[in-house]
């Protein structure tokens, strides 16, 4: 038996009775429900569109782990508005044997809320700085140790210049043995060399690699000619009643 395993090794299905019934609708829940998902050591990244699951999943075992389901570790368990599914009451967590227990789910719809809890026990003053300098300062404070990180959409509060902070951080965690599970859409988050991808959509879950996602393919095609795609959006209705 190996003693350097990462803090989760696999996600097991346990029962599914009891849960929300759009869960049923939701191919990449349905597989993780029915197969269980194999968690690889250093960072894995959840591809697709909007819809597809790949935050639930997320969310689910960062709730599983003992993290708080509105964002924040072990330790800082607070609630403004409960919105999370019950899927992680039909999953259990193989731990990594000789891992630790520190963890953090960052959770971008969600942060305000946790740097208000951080303020009312001492914290920094996180609304007084910019959405995105916020991020980076939780980054920088938070994620310095090795242990299981989640992130949902972190992309949605950076930049370009940003993101690619982000990804260094992703790096360093990773080679210290830590581990990452990241919901996201951004191609540049998408990037990070090493990382495992699994695309997310009708068909569940496929591991893919970044060149393959249709997320990639989609933004080149978009950046190279713009006007293919805005034609069709920026159509006038009339034009369909001709």
């Amino acid at each position: 038996m190996r003693f350097d395993q990462p803090p989760v090794v696999r996600v097991i299905p346990e029962r599914a009775d009891g849960l929300d019934p759009w869960l049923a609708d939701v191919p990449a829940v349905q597989q993780v429900l029915r197969d269980g998902l194999d968690l690889a050591p250093g960072v894995t990244f959840l591809v697709g569109e909007n819809g597809a699951g790949k935050s639930t999943i997320v969310e689910a075992v960062a709730i599983a782990y003992g993290l708080s389901p509105e964002g924040g570790s072990p330790h800082g368990q607070h609630s403004s508005r409960p919105s999370e599914s019950a899927l992680h009451t039909a999953l259990t967590l193989q731990r990594g044997v000789g891992s630790g227990r520190w963890g953090f789910f960052l959770r971008a719809e969600t942060m305000h809320g946790w740097y208000t809890y951080q303020e009312g026990v001492g914290g920094p003053d996180l609304h007084a700085m910019s959405h995105g300098e916020s991020f980076l300062e939780v980054l920088r404070r938070r994620f310095d140790s090795p242990g299981f990180y989640c992130l949902d959409e972190p992309e949605a509060a950076l930049s370009f210049s940003s993101s690619l902070a982000l990804l260094r951080t992703l790096h360093d965690i990773a080679a210290t043995g830590g581990q990452v599970l990241c919901a996201t859409h951004s191609p540049v988050v998408a990037s990070l060399p090493g990382a495992r991808i699994l695309e997310v959509g009708p068909w569940g879950l496929r591991e893919t690699s970044w060149e393959s996602l249709d997320l990639v393919t989609h933004w080149r095609a978009y950046l190279e000619a713009p006007g293919r795609y805005l034609r069709h959006v920026l159509a006038d209705d009339r034009d369909d009643d001709a």
